[in-house]
């Protein structure tokens, strides 16, 4: 489900419960998918769609959300507000998105970033003011390197660059061919680039690195980042910079070569969408996610709601499509005020659970609202 469609859901079935049930609904991102519909929507902007590559070489149309600054709420980062004309909204996961790859394809030696590139130069080229890039829900972790490709850095011996084409590369050539405005990455991450809590180790596996490989593709990155550092003139330092590790390395590599800098992805959603009112002003929220574990637990838009919640005092009712063992402890131990309802049933396949989430989530919510109305 999307975010629309489970804010659909979960408020059909919260109607059910009483006249005077008033509800708020907020599709929620964190830079994922749905990054660029929801922000453009809530700031009244449009979406325009374009063919790029996708993360196998497949062609896919993916959007572009056009934002006025006029549209954006006061409260948004003011590096965004300061910009001059329009924000360009892009969302990773439309152009090098790990939905679209099959999962008996997912690899991330054969994903490549270039769509992001590409989008990224139809935005400059269009005359944006600033770019605004949701990187979640990535397929790839070629540390940027496709989307630069796309921008006109050169890899020789290597075109098309994918991590599988990294062994042959030696040098870094080539320079950006297209005025870049600024560049600003929605992320809530703070992994590093490299090492035990880097974007190998950390989110190579959920993208199809087996364990045995997971050295060696970090042993790649680190040379290959060096390389990258040394053709732009900087530190390797900007390696560690938090959030590098997101994504692949695609903050990484656009930070190297063309300046990005991070914004907290959930600020961002929360100020966007005036969250922190409609949470304060709720007397109950409702939110989940597929599986809640403990990656759940570094920063992502539900945890983020969830502490936001708890600074307003509303009570909040997680509903997950799975929760990982141990992680519903930790949740109960940080937020006493949140209940934690897993809505797949027990013994559930993945078929079963993706084809029954909606009336999971449906008789889920039933469930929660009757019992506080019985209370």
């Amino acid at each position: 489900m999307t975010a629309e469609e489970a804010c659909s859901i979960a408020a059909d079935a919260a109607k059910l419960t009483g006249d005077d049930c008033e509800l708020f609904e907020a599709p929620l991102t964190d830079g994922g998918e749905g990054f660029c519909e929801i922000l453009t929507k809530a700031a009244s902007g449009q979406v325009d769609r374009h063919t790029v590559q996708g993360p196998l070489g497949q062609t896919v149309r993916a959007p572009i959300g056009w934002v006025s600054l006029q549209q954006l709420p006061k409260s948004v980062d003011k590096r965004l507000c300061q910009c001059d004309g329009r924000i360009a909204i892009i969302e990773m996961a439309s152009a090098a998105g790990l939905q679209q790859v099959p999962i008996e394809q997912r690899h991330p030696r054969q994903t490549t970033s270039v769509g992001v590139g590409q989008l990224i130069r139809i935005a400059a080229d269009q005359g944006a003011g600033a770019i605004l890039l949701g990187i979640g829900g990535s397929a790839t972790s070629d540390l940027g390197l496709g989307a630069l490709e796309a921008l006109g850095i050169k890899f020789p011996n290597a075109e098309q660059i994918t991590p599988e084409k990294w062994p042959d590369v030696q040098e870094v050539t080539g320079s950006i061919q297209c005025s870049i405005p600024p560049i600003f990455i929605a992320c809530d991450v703070d992994n590093p680039l490299l090492g035990p809590k880097g974007a190998a180790r950390i989110y190579g596996p959920q993208k199809g690195l087996l364990a045995d490989e997971v050295a060696d593709f970090d042993e790649q990155s680190e040379r290959l980042s060096g390389r990258l550092c040394q053709h732009f003139g900087h530190d390797l330092s900007i390696r560690e910079i938090p959030g590098s590790g997101a994504a692949g390395g695609i903050g990484f590599g656009l930070k190297a070569a063309c300046g990005a800098e991070f914004l907290p992805g959930f600020d961002l959603v929360q100020s966007w969408l005036d969250l922190e009112k409609q949470v304060t002003l709720a007397d109950l929220v409702l939110t989940g996610e597929g599986c809640f574990d403990q990656s759940s637990l570094s920063g992502k838009g539900p945890y983020a709601l969830l502490e936001l919640a708890e600074k307003t005092g509303t009570p909040v009712c997680l509903l997950p499509g799975k929760v990982e063992s141990g992680v519903d402890t930790d949740i109960q131990l940080r937020f006493p005020g949140t209940k934690v309802t897993a809505i797949t049933p027990e013994g559930s396949t993945l078929v079963e659970a993706l084809s029954g989430g909606p009336e999971n989530l449906s008789q889920a919510v039933t469930n929660i609202l009757w019992d506080r109305l019985v209370q």
